[in-house]
C-alpha cells in the first residue's frame, strides 16, 4: 500500500493504491493524519479508487484513521470504493459508521452542504 495527497476546495484527499491490509502499514498513514490535524486539517477524503482489495486488518485501520480524525474534531470519509470493497464494508455493518461517497468530487462536495 502506498498514498499520496493533495488539497480540494480545503478537503485534504488521500489516494491510496495497492492492497489495504492493515498492520505495519498503518503507520505511515496514522502519522501523515496526525500531522494534517496538526497543520488544521480536519476534513479528509480517502480515495479508494486505486485499492484493490481491503482485509479485516485494513478495514481496521481505516476505522483508525476515522476515530482519528473525529477526535480531532474533524471528518473522514471514503470515495471510489470498487465493488468489492463497497461489499466488505456493507457486510461488516460499516456503512453505518463511514460516510462514502462514489467519486472523490462528490465526497469532497459534501463538506459544503
Amino acid at each position: 500500500m502506498s498514498f499520496s495527497s493533495s488539497e480540494r476546495e480545503g478537503v485534504l484527499v488521500i489516494v491510496m493504491e495497492g492492497n489495504i491490509m492493515g498492520g505495519p502499514e498503518a503507520y505511515p498513514l496514522r502519522e501523515f493524519l496526525h500531522n494534517a490535524v496538526q497543520n488544521g486539517k480536519k476534513n479528509i477524503v480517502i480515495d479508494l479508487s486505486h485499492v484493490v482489495r481491503v482485509n479485516s486488518s485494513g478495514l481496521g485501520m481505516l476505522i483508525g484513521a476515522l476515530t482519528t480524525m473525529k477526535n480531532a474534531g474533524g471528518s473522514l470519509k471514503l470515495a471510489g470504493a470498487n465493488e468489492t470493497i463497497q461489499h466488505l464494508i456493507s457486510i461488516t455493518k460499516l456503512s453505518s459508521v463511514f460516510e462514502t461517497y462514489s467519486t472523490v468530487d462528490e465526497a469532497v462536495s459534501s463538506y459544503a452542504r
